[in-house]
């Protein structure tokens, strides 16, 4: 059946019609560049992971994407860590409620820094953490 299809103007025989090709991903536009830097660093207070996913999708199409996904996933990696193990050592009996505060407040401050870089990263001036340990160049 599919020996009988018309072929496509420019493909080869014997290649399928559909076949893969990479994606040119198109740059970001000025207003875009800024959305997704802000939402990198609002996105800290879920932790690291949505600056990651950003800066792995985006760097390459903007450079105010690129900077600051970079900057709030330094700054989110360390603390989302350390809350992951907190969250863990709540298990343990007569220190767990420690634990359990010790989470809560990374949490808190995690939020309120990544808040705060935010909106200022959102009126599109770049943001450095004062205490960030800068891992991924």
């Amino acid at each position: 059946m599919a020996e009988n299809a018309p072929e496509e103007p420019g493909s080869a025989a014997g290649q399928p019609q559909y076949h893969g090709a990479p994606a040119n991903a198109l740059p970001l536009t000025a207003s875009e560049d800024r959305q997704w830097a802000t939402l990198a660093h609002f996105g800290g207070i879920l932790g690291c992971l949505p600056s990651l996913l950003i800066y792995l999708i985006f760097r390459d199409r903007g450079p105010f994407t690129a900077q600051e996904s970079k900057e709030a996933l330094n700054f989110t990696l360390p603390p989302t860590i350390a809350a992951v193990l907190a969250n863990i050592l709540v298990l343990l009996p007569l220190v767990g409620n420690i634990f359990a505060v010790i989470a809560t407040g990374i949490w808190v401050a995690l939020t309120c820094f990544s808040v705060s870089a935010g909106i200022r990263v959102n009126h599109g001036q770049p943001h450095r953490y004062k205490l960030n340990l800068r891992w991924i160049k």
